[in-house]
């Protein structure tokens, strides 16, 4: 079958595409739709942010009843904040499930919150995987929660959440998703996947602007979060509880991103929802990692964990790359990549998600070559370390 033709225009004004796990390249209705302001307290307003609640919850698929949306003003960490201190009760403990930098951020959070937990840390880019999640919570009865990570983008990798999702609840947990940069291009649908609350933001998947993220949870556990929360303003229940009685925002919301949301989510349900917005994406890094593959790039992971969202390469052994210069000559071409963060050896890492199709990736791999000739790498390939390292995800 013929691949799929996209015809998704370019920057509408000749800035340089992100490849970065967002913010990310929006498109130019979803700019547009912020030139308008609007009354946080005005009826119509009140609409929009009705609207922006039934949308998301609708990605959640059959038995969305069972839940409800929360947004919260703020960055994607505010949100995450909100959440652990709104669902973790007070004499709760939590099992943190790290393998990057969101894992790491979320037990920093909990020890800012005095929230019990242990860490399970498999390092810069390990899966967790079940069968270890279910022996730490036979052996800490105490444990009251999971938190996974769904795209850990400090390398790229899909955690496998459905697996840790079967024993948590098999053990009697609950389970907190951060799907910060996943929800809207990968399927959590609550009728495969067991969870509490899951939270994102605008400015992912989604394709909006940065300015709030939301929490989508069930409904029990936002009943049974009053009293919970650590912060005025990051109080869910309380947000929940103010917006379901005014269609109001307790505090002032961010108009403009919320009247761009919008125009993004309309785009996103017109491009065929989660299986459409993934689709684009996953072909986005196929024919991306296929073209860095043919330069002599490697990627840190195995295909089998590679997400659709960001992918890591290891930085070439060759004496003449120097990463900063690259990352400047990719820039010149109208490209910003994003910097590695692997502790053990460097790397940079490749977002495959935003206003972009596989004829830009075509055009990212383009770049990357002329790059390399211009800094004299004459081979891309990574030192023999990476390799040794990348040979660990293999066992």
């Amino acid at each position: 079958m013929a691949a799929p033709e996209f015809k998704i225009p370019r920057p509408h004004l000749g800035e340089p595409y992100l490849l970065t796990p967002g913010p990310l390249t929006t498109s130019y209705a979803v700019k547009q739709a912020m030139l308008r302001d609007w009354g946080s307290w005005d009826d119509d307003f009140r609409g929009m942010t009705r609207e922006l609640r039934a949308r998301l919850l609708d990605l959640l698929g059959a038995g969305k009843e069972a839940f409800d949306c929360v947004p919260i003003q703020g960055s994607g960490t505010f949100s995450v904040e909100a959440m652990l201190g709104s669902f973790i009760p007070r004499n709760g403990k939590v099992l943190v499930l790290a393998n990057g930098a969101y894992g790491k951020r979320t037990a920093q959070t909990l020890e800012y919150l005095g929230r019990a937990h242990v860490v399970l840390d498999k390092g810069d880019y390990l899966p967790p995987r079940g069968a270890e999640v279910a022996k730490i919570l036979a052996d800490d009865p105490a444990i009251t929660h999971v938190v996974a990570i769904h795209c850990e983008t400090s390398s790229g990798i899909l955690n496998p959440v459905e697996e840790i999702s079967e024993v948590t609840y098999a053990a009697g947990r609950k389970l907190l998703i951060d799907s910060m940069s996943a929800f809207g291009a990968i399927e959590l649908k609550v009728a495969d996947i067991r969870y509490e609350a899951l939270v994102s933001s605008a400015n992912k998947c989604i394709e909006g602007v940065p300015g709030f993220g939301f929490i989508i949870a069930r409904i029990t556990e936002l009943e049974a979060a009053k009293g919970n929360s650590h912060s005025l303003s990051l109080d869910v229940h309380a947000q929940w509880a103010h917006m379901n009685k005014t269609e109001q925002w307790r505090f002032t919301p961010p108009t403009h991103v919320v009247a761009a949301f919008l125009v993004a989510l309309r785009a996103h349900e017109a491009e065929g929802g989660v299986a459409g917005r993934g689709a684009r994406y996953t072909r986005n890094r196929d024919v991306m990692v296929a073209g860095m593959r043919d330069l002599g790039f490697e990627a840190l992971l195995k295909d089998r964990w590679l997400s659709p969202i960001i992918v890591t390469f290891f930085c070439p052994s060759d004496d003449n790359f120097a990463f900063d210069r690259f990352y400047e000559l990719m820039k010149d071409k109208g490209f910003i990549i994003y910097p590695g963060k692997l502790t053990v050896v460097d790397s940079f890492r490749v977002g495959c998600i935003g206003q972009m199709d596989e004829h830009v990736m075509r055009q990212v791999v383009a770049a990357a070559k002329e790059a390399l000739a211009e800094m004299g790498v004459a081979n891309a390939a990574p030192p023999a370390r990476a390799l040794e390292e990348r040979a660990i995800l293999a066992a």
